[in-house]
């Protein structure tokens, strides 16, 4: 490989992956992941990263666009069913980008971003109802022409090809490339089966989606490397999200139930990726990020799925380790993250970084790696972090704020340590605190002396609170990066600064 080739990319995204999930951020727990731990090891882990929302859909289109999700027309929850696409035609995506400076791109595994279905009736719109098997919805994907192309996903929205399941409990119940299914489901699923109503191919099986997903991925990985263009390879795991089904091989392994079992197939999914690009000879010129979407609803595997915290209740593991609250919340426990960056002979090996970043940061940073500016209006929320990687005093301001973002809406805003939330409650899955009508009406903790959140400190703080409810308010309307901003150069790293030019 040329020393001016720029670095393949191969972003790994578990879902609904908890801070604690991950052994090394959490010794009390009762999940081995020894795959994600070696990434630790050979490169660098954050204690301090953040999804840009607790739920999926919108945390995706954060990572995709380097904007906020609730920039968009999604304000609050996630996309159902046979919703119309959600990164707008407009927007610059991170592959669509990539693409366009010789990358060839990639997508595996759940996209949960929206696609325009090719209705009988070309006016027919499914859109989020609050109920995901509502008879109209169900009748509504009948008139499905299912030998027709599906428009409006990943391969229209920056990817050179894709092959995986929309979410693996939506239907249609089947495989896509591209844009066709992959056989035609012309079955429905059986009650019996986990998951929404709706259409099935033939003989589909929950248990293999996973497998097939990380055959595939291994399969991209093995064939992109033979190709002079760089790859990049966006890699979204199904799980550990329902339907928790591991596989024989996995149950038992873990001390955590089912969930934990499950858990450990996605850390075997990220080893199979890193030993893919070992045997490909291209492990050393290749970024490989391994995050998770949000937190997790920490259910313990019962019928595919289970009441949420049941893994906590049933085997003392909790995915959110020693944060408050899980998935959907605007506690951290719903977007805080573990966030793992390897790139053998760059990032420093066996690094700890406590750096405040956001999943958003990989587009800028993605810019700044290949050393091209981003277009004006483009990511307009996403800071580079490669300084912070390539262990360096970083040549522009770190990140200092987050906007957090709950599953019913609600808003939290980060600075430095402290962190405001816009109202009382969890924003999300977690049952809401009993509140006095002489209680606060919001929250703000000091995460510095108080991750945990136990100390709301908004009555006794009120000129602090009023200054980040005033940032909070202009991060709404303004975008938090200036359009046309010149990111740091960032020269081909081994070698001449002019080699990408």
């Amino acid at each position: 490989m040329s020393s001016c080739r720029p670095p393949n990319i191969v972003v790994i995204l578990a879902d609904d992956m908890g801070y604690g999930d991950v052994a090394h951020l959490n010794p009390a727990g009762k999940i081995d992941t020894p795959h994600m731990d070696a990434m630790a090891s050979e490169g660098m882990s954050f204690t301090d990263a953040h999804a840009s929302s607790s739920v999926c859909t919108p945390s995706r289109y954060g990572i995709l666009t380097g904007r906020y999700c609730w920039r968009s027309r999604l304000k609050s929850g996630v996309l159902g069913p046979y919703d119309q696409p959600l990164i707008e035609e407009d927007v610059l995506s991170l592959p669509q980008f990539l693409r366009g400076h010789g990358y060839h791109t990639a997508c595996v595994g759940k996209w949960h971003l929206g696609m325009q279905w090719p209705f009988a009736d070309p006016e027919a719109r499914a859109e989020a109802t609050g109920n995901w098997n509502a008879p109209e919805r169900v009748a509504l994907a009948q008139t499905i022409d299912y030998e027709a192309p599906i428009t409006g996903g990943p391969v229209d929205r920056g990817f050179d090809e894709y092959f995986g399941v929309d979410v693996p409990n939506f239907a249609p119940y089947c495989f896509i490339r591209d844009r066709n299914t992959v056989g035609l489901p012309t079955a429905l699923k059986p009650d019996t089966m986990f998951g929404c109503p709706g259409p099935m191919l033939d003989g589909w099986n929950l248990e293999a989606i996973m497998p097939t997903l990380t055959q595939e991925a291994v399969a991209t990985v093995e064939r992109c490397a033979t190709q002079e263009a760089p790859f990049f390879l966006y890699f979204a795991l199904t799980g550990p999200h329902t339907p928790i089904v591991p596989t024989e091989m996995f149950r038992g392994k873990s001390r955590a139930g089912l969930y934990g079992d499950w858990v450990m197939q996605m850390d075997d999914a990220v080893g199979q990726i890193n030993a893919a690009l070992r045997r490909a000879g291209v492990e050393q010129d290749t970024l490989v990020l391994v995050a998770s979407d949000n937190g997790s609803p920490a259910r313990n595997g019962t019928d595919a799925s289970g009441p949420i915290g049941s893994v906590l209740q049933d085997h003392g593991h909790n995915p959110s380790a020693m944060l408050r609250g899980m998935k959907g919340d605007a506690w951290e426990g719903g977007h805080r993250i573990p966030f793992i960056a390897k790139w053998p002979g760059q990032i420093p090996a066996g690094k700890r970084s406590d750096r405040l970043v956001c999943l958003i940061d990989i587009m800028a940073t993605c810019a700044a790696i290949i050393g091209r500016q981003l277009p004006n209006g483009a990511a307009p929320d996403s800071v580079n972090i490669l300084p912070t990687l390539l262990g360096k005093r970083p040549g522009a301001p770190e990140r200092r704020e987050i906007v957090h973002h709950g599953l019913n809406g609600l808003y939290g805003f980060r600075r430095d340590a402290w962190k405001l939330i816009d109202g009382n409650g969890s924003g999300g899955f977690s049952p809401n605190p009993q509140t006095a009508p002489d209680d606060p009406p919001g929250q703000l903790y000091d995460l510095e002396r108080d991750v945990s959140e136990t100390m709301n400190r908004y009555a006794e703080e009120a000129e602090r609170v009023e200054v980040l409810s005033d940032a909070l308010t202009r991060a709404k309307t303004e975008a938090t990066a200036k359009d046309g901003q010149l990111l740091a150069k960032g020269p081909c790293l081994n070698g001449p600064t002019n080699c990408v030019e």
